[in-house]
C-alpha cells in the first residue's frame, strides 16, 4: 500500500506512522519537516506547506495513491484545496474529524455514527462539521472517495490527557499534584468520558485504510471503557505516585471565570456524559479491540513526561487562575456560613 499523510506526526498520526512502518508500507508524510527527527528510517517526506498548493502540485505530479490522509485540516477551504490536489489521485481519502461534533446536549448519551452533528457552543465542532458537508457532497456529485473518521479524547506519551488545563497544555496540572496543591475537576467528576490510547486508535484506522466498505462512510474510533471523571484524575495521581486533591466546580462557572475556550471544550464536549457505540467499527475492521486500559496507559504517559524535561511547559498563568478559582471558591462558602442563611 502507497499512503500520503498531510501530518503524521501528532498525536494521533504518529502512532499509525509507526504502525504503517512495521507493517511495510510505504508512506510518505507531506509537512514542513519540524517534527520529522523520530521517524522511521523507511518513511519518506515531502517537505513543504500543504497551504503552498502550487508547491504541493509539483511535488506531486507523477505520483498517485492508495490512501491519502489529512490530518491538520480544520475548515473547508483546506478540504477544497485537498480536493484540488487529489482529486484523480488517490483511491480513498481520509478526513479526520471530531467526535465533538455530535450534538449537544445530547439526546442519548450512547453515541453511533447516525447521532446528529450539531454543536452550537464550539466553533471548531462546527467548523468539523462543515469540512464533513463538504467532503460527502463531493463523494455524491463527483465519486470523491472520502472516508470520515471521528477521534473522540485521544492521548499519546507526550501528553497527559485532562478536562481542565491552561493554553501551555496538562503539565502544570500534574505539577500542582505533585506539589500537593488542590486540582480542579469540572462539575461533579461523575459523568462519564471516553479516553483513547493513539496506539489503540491507531490499530482501528489502519484497518480502514484500503478498506471498500469504508468509502463513503463515518467511522468513530473510540475505546469501549468508560470512566468518569474522579475516575481518570485518581488514575492520574495513582500514576503520579501521590493522593489526589480534587476541588470539584461548575463547568459554567469556569467557563464564565476564564480565558481559556471552556465554553467550547467544556460545555460543548467534556461536560457531557459519552459512551460511544463502535458496532460500526468493528464491523469494517474485525477483531479491533482497544487493548491499553486506561490506568495502564497513563502510567506510560507519566513515566515520560517525568523522564523528559522539554515536556514539562510551565503555565504559571494557569496555576494562579487556579489557585484563584479555589479562593474564590472558598470565600464564598465562608460568607454565606457567616451570613446564617
Amino acid at each position: 500500500m502507497r499512503a500520503l499523510f498531510i501530518g503524521g506526526t501528532g498525536t494521533i498520526s504518529a502512532a499509525i506512522t509507526r504502525q504503517l512502518s512495521a507493517q511495510g508500507c510505504e508512506l510518505y508524510l507531506l509537512n514542513r519537516g519540524t517534527r520529522n527527527g523520530d521517524l522511521p528510517d523507511n518513511v519518506k517526506t515531502i517537505e513543504a506547506d500543504i497551504n503552498d498548493e502550487a508547491r504541493v502540485a509539483e511535488l506531486i505530479r507523477d505520483m498517485s495513491f492508495d490512501v491519502v490522509a489529512d490530518f491538520i485540516a480544520f475548515v473547508p477551504a483546506h478540504l477544497e484545496r485537498d480536493y484540488r490536489l487529489f482529486a484523480g489521485k488517490t483511491k480513498q481519502f481520509v478526513f479526520i474529524s471530531s467526535a465533538s461534533a455530535y450534538q449537544k446536549p445530547l439526546s442519548d448519551y450512547r453515541i453511533t455514527e447516525s447521532t446528529p452533528l450539531a454543536n452550537p457552543y464550539w466553533e471548531y465542532s462546527r467548523n468539523k462539521i462543515a469540512c464533513e458537508d463538504y467532503l460527502m457532497k463531493q463523494y455524491r456529485e463527483q465519486r470523491f472517495p472520502v472516508t470520515i473518521v471521528r477521534p473522540s479524547h485521544t492521548y499519546d506519551e507526550r501528553s497527559i490527557p485532562l478536562g481542565v488545563h491552561g493554553s501551555k497544555g496538562s503539565w502544570q496540572a500534574a505539577k500542582r499534584m505533585l506539589e500537593g496543591k488542590p486540582v480542579l475537576i469540572h462539575g461533579d467528576g461523575t459523568s462519564l468520558w471516553t479516553m483513547t490510547h493513539n496506539e489503540d486508535f491507531a490499530k482501528g484506522f489502519i484497518g480502514l485504510m484500503g478498506n471498500l466498505h469504508a468509502i463513503g462512510e463515518s467511522v468513530q474510533i473510540t475505546s469501549d471503557e468508560s470512566l468518569t471523571w474522579n475516575q481518570i484524575y485518581e488514575a492520574i495521581a495513582d500514576a503520579l505516585g501521590v493522593r489526589l486533591r480534587a476541588v470539584h466546580v461548575s463547568s459554567e462557572f469556569l467557563a464564565a471565570c476564564s480565558r481559556e475556550d471552556y465554553t467550547g471544550g467544556l460545555i460543548g464536549d467534556k461536560a457531557n456524559s459519552v459512551v460511544f457505540d463502535n458496532a460500526k467499527l468493528k464491523r469494517l475492521v474485525p477483531g479491533f479491540v482497544a487493548t491499553i486500559r486506561f490506568d495502564q496507559g497513563i502510567k506510560g504517559t507519566v513515566a515520560n513526561l517525568l523522564a523528559n524535561a522539554e515536556l514539562q511547559r510551565e503555565d504559571p498563568a494557569f496555576d494562579a487562575w487556579c489557585d484563584k478559582v479555589i479562593e474564590a471558591l472558598d470565600q464564598a462558602k465562608a460568607a454565606i456560613r457567616e451570613s446564617g442563611l
